[in-house]
């Protein structure tokens, strides 16, 4: 990989738990990064005349980010500019540049009259075959639907997804983003948008703006902002491959013919990278996806519940107002726990809204006349075994559906870090795993832009040897067989 210089960048991660902008110093034989700030992102409920529905605080986190931002300037002032990603499918409504109102939550329960809109029209297997998608409740067109059937559409002139919005709010520039327009359910196979069905669904032409790649320069920041931020020089922004997993993947150091990936946050994203969709009956029916990636790659991959089970129900025990739950220690409880009777299904629909996830946990347990586990870090435990197996099964079912030959594992994200996951998820898939970075969706939005500025060239497989490079990774041997059995 040939280069002349270091230049220092900033990359605005937005996840559904937490935000972070991580600055870096990228040129072609190093990166180096450090986080500048760090900021919750909890969503608020909003009565709406009939319910609370669950809301993104999209201008709060714009305010968190544009401090970040400052603050990184301040500490690097020769910084040449800044990419956003974030989570997926959501987006916010506009009309003559102004948000109509707060994104709704992927987690909202609106969505249910929206999937029944919508496969009036089409069949889920008919779906399929046009975007390749998995089928998940929450994706953008049922949402779009839910809003057509109270009239937001007819008054909505753009509908960006969340980094496109942050972007447009820097720049004045709207655009959608492919990665990310490749999980609305409204892209076709071949990466361009299916004008036809959204015609079939009624949806305005005009709704979505032009699709832009991964790398494209979107603009400097508008004046007010540049102002806002302290900053007497242009600022440039560029599309990264703005949903986080894609990012995420860019920096996987991987060798894709011979590995899959797991994306571990919020979600546990697990796949294989290829070169071309995967559209067979059998992946419909493991509920596989077709998602692009940096470079026109495809993401095939499942969606995992992910630390979502940890994190609520740490959130949960604090709601009980019992001592504040510690998941490192109870983590550290649990590597010594017996493995639970049976692992439990981490994908029933019960555990995707906010709520008391131990007492959902102990009824499925119940449910299925199986032992419920006692103490928390019994919990924690069932809930780290459960989700190791899911990844699991997640692996050999993408390594068989796309016939890659997988014989390592990738786990990247904050899920890297901890390793009883780490372990588990090893012994389950009789597959080494190789744990790290940590920060791989910031890295990889971070290498995006280097490249399009000319710090960094090659393909991506010459910036994962940057990371390879960069970064230590922890490796993790299977074990004998210790683990739960499936119900």
């Amino acid at each position: 990989m040939r280069g002349s210089r270091t230049g220092q960048l900033a990359a605005v991660d937005l996840g559904a738990t937490n935000g972070r902008v991580i600055a870096g110093a990228v040129g072609p034989d190093r990166i180096d990064i450090r986080q500048v700030a760090r900021f919750s992102n909890e969503p608020v409920h909003i009565w709406n005349g009939w319910r609370a529905a669950l809301h993104w605080d999209i201008a709060g986190l714009f305010g968190q980010l544009s401090t970040g931002l400052a603050e990184a300037a301040r500490q690097a002032p020769e910084l040449l500019g800044v990419g956003i990603d974030s989570w997926a499918v959501d987006y916010g409504l506009l009309r003559d540049g102004r948000l109509l109102g707060l994104p709704h939550h992927y987690r909202d329960t609106r969505s249910g009259v929206g999937l029944d809109a919508v496969h009036a029209v089409i069949s889920q297997s008919e779906l399929f075959e046009r975007n390749g998608l998995q089928f998940l409740p929450f994706t953008t067109i049922y949402q779009l639907a839910a809003e057509q059937l109270v009239g937001a559409l007819d008054i909505a002139e753009h509908a960006l997804l969340v980094p496109d919005l942050v972007g447009y709010w820097l720049t004045g520039t709207m655009v959608t983003e492919r990665t990310n327009a490749s999980t609305t359910g409204l892209l076709g196979t071949t990466g361009d948008w299916d004008r036809a069905l959204q015609d079939r669904l009624g949806f305005p032409p005009h709704l979505f703006p032009e699709l832009v790649d991964a790398g494209t320069h979107l603009g400097d920041l508008l004046p007010s902002m540049a102002t806002s931020l302290g900053l007497d020089r242009a600022l440039q922004v560029v599309t990264v491959a703005s949903h986080d997993t894609a990012s995420a993947v860019v920096a996987a150091p991987m060798a894709p013919e011979a590995a899959a990936y797991i994306s571990c946050g919020t979600w546990g994203l697990v796949g294989v990278e290829l070169s071309a969709p995967v559209l067979t009956a059998a992946a419909r029916a493991a509920n596989f996806t077709n998602e692009f990636g940096a470079d026109h790659r495809i993401r095939f991959l499942h969606n995992v519940m992910g630390s979502w089970l940890l994190t609520e129900t740490a959130r949960q025990w604090e709601r009980d107002g019992t001592a504040r739950a510690e998941l490192t220690l109870l983590l550290d409880q649990a590597a010594v726990c017996a493995a639970p009777a049976a692992v439990f299904d981490v994908d029933d629909p019960r555990f995707l809204p906010p709520g008391d996830i131990p007492a959902r946990i102990a009824n499925w347990y119940a449910e299925h006349e199986l032992p419920i586990p006692g103490s928390r870090a019994e919990m924690v435990r069932a809930i780290v075994e459960s989700l190791a197996a899911a990844f699991a099964r997640s692996v050999h079912a993408a390594a068989a559906l796309s016939g890659t030959d997988v014989r390592m594992i990738h786990m990247v994200g904050g899920g890297a870090q901890n390793r009883l996951l780490c372990q588990l998820t090893a012994d389950h898939a009789g597959l080494p795993v190789s744990a790290g970075p940590v920060e791989a969706t910031a890295i990889g939005n971070l290498l995006i832009q280097a490249r399009a500025h000319g710090l960094v060239s090659g393909d991506l497989d010459a910036l994962r040897a940057v990371v390879a490079a960069a970064f230590i990774t922890e490796r993790y041997t299977p074990r004998p067989a210790t683990k739960g059995k499936e119900p």
